[in-house]
């Protein structure tokens, strides 16, 4: 007897549709609203092409990129030094995308007000696509502020690091139609104490800043080696000092930059990062002589906002995923998301994505007017802050949305897997956690008129009871001098939920501030998923969803 009848097992049922070819501003309201609260609406056309970008073509790229890593090339078949890492083309894709749209050059290009908001507007839909190739975009952007504190050589530099034009090829920059820059400070020995450094910089002919030196040494962590020109540090006579160094010399010949291995990392598999060797690499010096952290400050700021906007656009994606799994897929008769356990976590999830929204959009704002005196110390704080606090709670935001996909959300054919593994990244890189609560310290210490700032900030609470009572214990704490670093990460993350609270309420959506106090101001459970009763549950979800 024939079996054929038996070769079909079941019919496919209850599956939930592709989020495929989405445009990722359009079903983004809170994305939409913060960007036009903080003046950022002119370039609306300009995030919602990119919002279909980074939902169609980009998005599928972003699993090309990480399905293909990159590889190490260190020499040709003859046995010549080559020094070179290869990319699969969908990676060089997303730069080209990126490159073209602004994302490391808008508000040096076009400084106009909101030119922040809109770039991390940007940014937010690039990362939800593919965060790997986001390293290189933050580290271009943000080796402008440092490299304009030496005009010689930021005139040669920075009119093709601020090009619309990516040109991956591996030239001169006399050559080249576009630039990228990385950066390179971590040593072995000393990590994010970055004074322990060991490589030193010997004058080529007269010393101090924008003279050429060569450099001797090593460093740990250099991420993105393919580009063409590094931000370094390296020790003088007088200190450690910035230099800026390019894989290629004046004359076209190789520079002495040798990469030793690529990283094997739990994440951010698209973008290369490696330990490289100076032997000999010649560079020039940015900024003042032993002021070496000082200058290159203005670049760590940017990458940490850019780490803010990274977790941010990480929860966002992952929330994107659960609801929509959640508004399909039925268990026991109804769809998921009609079901009080699941309306729960998906609310929780949408609050903890629009206050990490709503922190980095208000610190796009601040960048924004940078010769403000309010503004410049409120950013000096909040960098540290919503680099702790927002890139701490993506992981544990991204885990409890993939959970929602049950068994899907573990397997690599969706993306919640490498949202998960990329979730700690932007808390490691560019100054962990410690690193982070003690520069809140410091700022709010030992620079005249932060505390102030910040409590003007705040005010007295917009008005609510619950904010005004947090903010009064929050003053009290930073009274007591007692231990204080040792209560670091308490009172950072007190300043940061009292300024989330305090935008939300300022926002005007009475269903998200009013739910946010009340979970997270006001006691709340230890995972997600664990409001209290009587809030709007209904208006969180409808206002987080997916929009059509």
């Amino acid at each position: 007897m024939s079996l054929h009848r038996y070769a079909e097992t079941h019919d496919v049922l209850n599956q939930v549709p592709p989020l495929e070819g989405a445009n990722l501003y359009r079903l983004d309201l809170p994305l939409q609203e913060w960007v036009r609260r903080y003046r950022g609406g002119w370039a609306e056309s300009r995030l919602d092409a990119y919002g279909a970008l980074a939902g169609g073509p980009l998005m599928a790229a972003g699993f090309l990129a990480n399905e293909n890593k990159p590889v190490f090339k260190s020499h040709d078949r003859y046995g010549h030094r080559l020094d070179l890492v290869e990319f699969h083309p969908a990676y060089h894709q997303l730069m080209s995308a990126a490159v073209a749209h602004g994302i490391p050059s808008l508000p040096w290009t076009d400084p106009q007000p909101g030119a922040q908001v809109a770039r991390a507007g940007l940014m937010y839909l690039h990362n939800q696509a593919e965060s790997g190739s986001s390293c290189p975009l933050t580290m271009t952007y943000a080796s402008v502020p440092a490299l304009r504190q030496q005009p010689d050589v930021a005139d040669l530099w920075l009119p093709k690091i601020l090009s619309l034009e990516y040109d991956p090829r591996n030239l001169p920059i006399a050559q080249k139609s576009g630039l990228t820059i990385g950066m390179a400070m971590t040593e072995k020995q000393g990590g994010t104490d970055v004074r322990a450094n060991t490589t030193r910089a010997h004058a080529v002919g007269a010393s101090g800043p924008g003279q050429p030196y060569e450099l001797v040494g090593h460093k740990w962590f250099c991420s993105a080696p393919m580009c063409d020109a590094f931000l370094t540090l390296a020790q003088t006579d007088k200190g450690l000092s910035c230099f800026l160094l390019p894989r290629h010399r004046p004359d076209g010949s190789r520079n002495q930059f040798y990469i030793q291995r690529l990283k094997n990392k739990l994440g951010n598999w698209s973008n290369a990062s490696s330990e490289v060797e100076y032997r000999g690499a010649l560079a020039w010096m940015i900024g003042e002589e032993g002021r070496g952290v000082p200058t290159i400050i203005e670049m760590v700021s940017s990458t940490r906002f850019d780490c803010m906007i990274g977790s941010s656009s990480l929860m966002r994606q992952a929330l994107t995923q659960a609801m929509h799994h959640c508004s399909y897929r039925r268990v026991g008769g109804r769809t998921l998301s009609e079901q009080p356990p699941m309306q729960n976590v998906l609310a929780d999830l949408a609050l903890e994505s629009e206050a990490a929204l709503a922190l980095t959009m208000r610190m796009g704002h601040a960048l924004d007017n940078p010769f403000n005196e309010q503004e410049e110390k409120f950013a000096r704080l909040v960098t540290a802050v919503g680099k702790y606090w927002i890139c701490k709670r993506a992981p544990e935001m991204v885990a409890e949305a993939s959970e929602c996909l049950g068994g899907a959300g573990y397997v690599e054919e969706t993306i919640m897997p490498r949202l998960y593994r990329e979730a700690p990244v932007n808390s490691i890189w560019e100054g962990s956690g410690n690193v982070q609560c003690l520069d809140v310290l410091r700022a709010l210490s030992k620079e005249a008129g932060v505390l102030d700032v910040l409590f003007a900030e705040l005010g007295d609470g917009h008005g609510d009871a619950r904010l005004k009572k947090h903010i009064d214990r929050l003053q009290s704490a930073f009274t007591d001098k007692d231990d204080i670093q040792y209560r670091a990460r308490q009172l950072t993350e007190d300043v940061a939920v009292a300024l989330q609270a305090k935008l939300l309420l300022e926002a005007g959506n009475e269903s998200v501030s009013d739910a946010f106090i009340a979970s997270r101001l006001q006691g709340h459970g230890r995972a997600y998923g664990t409001l209290p009763r009587g809030l709007d549950i209904d208006g969180l979800l409808a206002r987080s969803a997916p929009q059509a």
